[in-house]
């Protein structure tokens, strides 16, 4: 059974309808969803802000690669481009963890990171997944953290700027 942690975020559009699709397409895998978040774009991009969620799913049908090609089928059927690195986007799928089992999954092959490499940097990453599951830790440089531990450790302003949206994702 592999269980993923996948973070989602929109600024161009229907930012609700594009983070909803994502849901909608997962279906019945999805075994929890955070609240909806509105943050400053990141990546020093000037750019509208985004909405932000984060997404727990599982599949025994799926390993972190065929997690990977989902996310990415996902940002094609809402039309996302990438013109623009950390540019506006319609939508943004990215595979922050992957466990197989108990066990988190490793990996550095030129087609998938994981963990992610910046999410522990991400207050975007960090606040919605800790309201989706308050126990969730993170590996970082090999050791395992919790991730409220991580978001403690960001700067208040990056923290602050995660700001709670009235939209909601219907699961």
């Amino acid at each position: 059974m592999t269980r993923v942690v996948v973070s989602i975020g929109s600024n161009v559009g229907d930012r609700l309808a594009h983070l909803q699709s994502v849901v909608d397409g997962l279906g019945s895998a999805v075994r929890a969803v955070s609240p909806v978040y509105e943050t400053d774009a990141w990546g020093g991009v000037e750019q509208g802000p985004f909405l932000n969620a984060v997404l727990i799913a599982e599949d025994p049908a799926l390993d972190c690669h065929a997690w990977l090609r989902r996310g990415q089928e996902l940002e094609q059927a809402a039309d996302r481009t990438r013109d623009v690195h950390w540019g506006p986007r319609t939508l943004d799928v990215d595979l922050i963890t992957c466990h197989d089992g108990a066990d988190e999954v490793s990996s550095a092959d030129e087609v998938l990171t994981l963990p992610h490499p910046f999410a522990h940097q991400r207050a975007f990453v960090l606040v919605p997944w800790l309201a989706a599951d308050p126990g969730a830790t993170l590996t970082v440089h090999g050791t395992s953290r919790p991730v409220a531990r991580l978001l403690a450790e960001l700067d208040a302003g990056e923290r602050d700027g995660v700001r709670a949206a009235a939209e909601a994702l219907v699961r």
